[in-house]
Formats: C-alpha cells, structure tokens, sequence
C-alpha cells in the first residue's frame, strides 16, 4: 500500500474539516468546507441538546449492523494512493475483519466501479451499490455490472452537481419518473442518497424509496448551508412515512455520534473520512479497530 507520507489527509487529531480547506481533489469540501466542518459540529450540539432534555443512552455495545463504510471512490485523486487498484479490497477487507456493512461507490472512469464489484466478489460478500445519475440507458449496463454482488442499489441524486466529476461524465438530475424507471432494473431495495433539500424531500414522497440516504456528500457537493444531524433531526419523522430505513453520513467520528444518528430517527449511520485516515495510518486492522471503537 501507498506510504502514509503520501496519503492527501494530514491525519488531524480531530476531524472536523479544519485541517483541508479548500483541498479538491482531496478530502477537503467546497464552500470553504463550511458543510463539513457543520456536519462534524452538529452531532456534538445535539447530543448535547438530548442529554439536557433528559435523554438516556443505552451503554451497551451497539450492534455491528447500524454502521457502513462510506462509498469512495477516487483514491488516486483525493486520497493520495498510487493506484486505484490499490485501495478498493483493504477498504472493503477492513469493513469484513469488523463485521460492518459496505458501500461501494460509482465513478470516472469506469474503472472505478469495476474494482469496487472486482473486490466485493473477491470477498464473497456483497455491498450497498450507490451508482452516479447517468442518463438510464447507461445506468441500466451498470446495473447489469452490480446486480449479482448486491445488497441494495442506490441512487447518488446529488452526485450530478458534485465538482470533482463536473464537466468529465454526462450525469443528470433525476426526476421521479427517471429514478422509477431506473428502480425497475432490479430487485433488490432501492436507496435514494444525496436528500438533503426541501425538493430533495418531495421527491421521496412521489418515489417511496425503500431507504432514504441523508447525505450532503460529507460537503463536498454544492448544495445549500447545513448539517446532516440537522437535517435529521428536521425530517426524519416525515421521511419515514415514505420509506423503511432511514441512513445518513456527514460528520460521524464517534460512538456518541452514532447513538445520537439513531435517537434522531436513522436506522444506520455511514463513515468514510475516519476510516480513510485509519486505513491509510494502520492498514486494513487499523480501520477494523476504528470502526470497533465507534461501536462500543
């Protein structure tokens, strides 16, 4: 694996989007990573804001099923490894050794996808698929790539406006009848990720998805000002009116994190940024060792 000398993330003693202002490509998020340093502030606040109103959280371990790697793709560009190639079966491998659930991400080139189907078939597991809004007929071949090795297939809504693939891939944003047509290729649950706007809403009630993915893509999209847990915390008693599962990403580092994620509504709770640094500090055993932590 690539030396951690060479890796992008200047591995911070706190995560909290400080570190990489204005880093793109890199770990870093746009509007000067103003949504990444909310995300990271938000959970904090609002455990605060349950333990002053008398919220008790369970001590117990949580259960390794509420927590997922993130979707990433792009370890070249943003992360700092020498090959893609080098990336997608330690990232996966990682989630095995500590019995939480994988996302695996869409990209460009294609390649990108093809080493994350390539590394889920080589564990003989399977993943939560999230596949970038290409017009349908080009997702309809992706579909076709993912569908044996899948768990869940979503829908990165938001992706189209996402500035490290602007002006190099044809993606579009998608409306209910698209997304619909798009839902019939298979039949595995179909997630919507990248809700995080008043329209982002609406939408999931004219689609029903059967998971609703609360995201702002960790906030390197280009959207409005705000948190994920704020988000949550705002919508998450509409949404599920609408869907099964509730999950979201933006800003978990911790434990308290997590168990705040699921006081507020979601069903599971996403990380990639942690699990990058511990990937790219201590290997394969070091990323399993964080996700543990964030679970007991």
């Amino acid at each position: 694996m690539t030396s951690s000398s060479s890796f992008k993330c200047k591995f911070c003693a706190s995560c909290n989007g400080f570190g990489c202002v204005g880093e793109l490509p890199g770990l870093g998020g746009v509007f000067e990573s103003r949504n990444f340093q909310l995300n990271c502030a938000a959970w904090k606040e609002h455990f605060n804001r349950l333990v002053k109103e008398g919220f008790v959280f369970d001590e117990n371990p949580l259960p390794k099923n509420v927590l997922r790697c993130g979707p990433v793709t792009g370890a070249v560009q943003n992360i700092g490894f020498e090959k893609e190639s080098d990336f997608y079966l330690p990232y996966f491998t990682a989630c095995t050794k500590a019995g939480i659930g994988i996302c695996a991400g869409d990209g460009c080139p294609d390649e990108k996808l093809e080493l994350g189907v390539e590394a889920v078939k080589k564990l003989g597991t399977k993943a939560a698929f999230f596949l970038k809004p290409y017009p349908n007929d080009v997702l309809a071949r992706r579909v076709e790539m993912v569908r044996p090795y899948a768990e869940f297939i979503g829908m990165d809504i938001d992706s189209y406006n996402i500035l490290t693939m602007r002006n190099l891939v044809n993606l579009e944003k998608k409306n209910a009848e698209s997304i619909g047509e798009f839902r019939s290729y298979f039949d595995v649950p179909f997630v919507i990720k990248g809700v995080f706007t008043a329209e982002d809403v609406e939408l999931v009630k004219e689609v029903h998805p059967d998971v609703v993915y609360i995201s702002n893509h960790g906030g390197r999209v280009e959207t409005r000002v705000g948190s994920t847990a704020d988000f949550l915390y705002e919508n998450a008693r509409e949404l599920k009116k609408y869907c099964r599962e509730i999950w979201i990403d933006g800003g978990i580092r911790t434990k308290e994190d997590v168990k705040t994620a699921l006081a507020l509504g979601a069903d599971k709770v996403i990380a990639a940024r942690p699990f990058l640094t511990a990937l790219c500090s201590g290997g394969e055993t070091g990323m399993a060792e964080r996700a543990l932590k964030m679970l007991s």
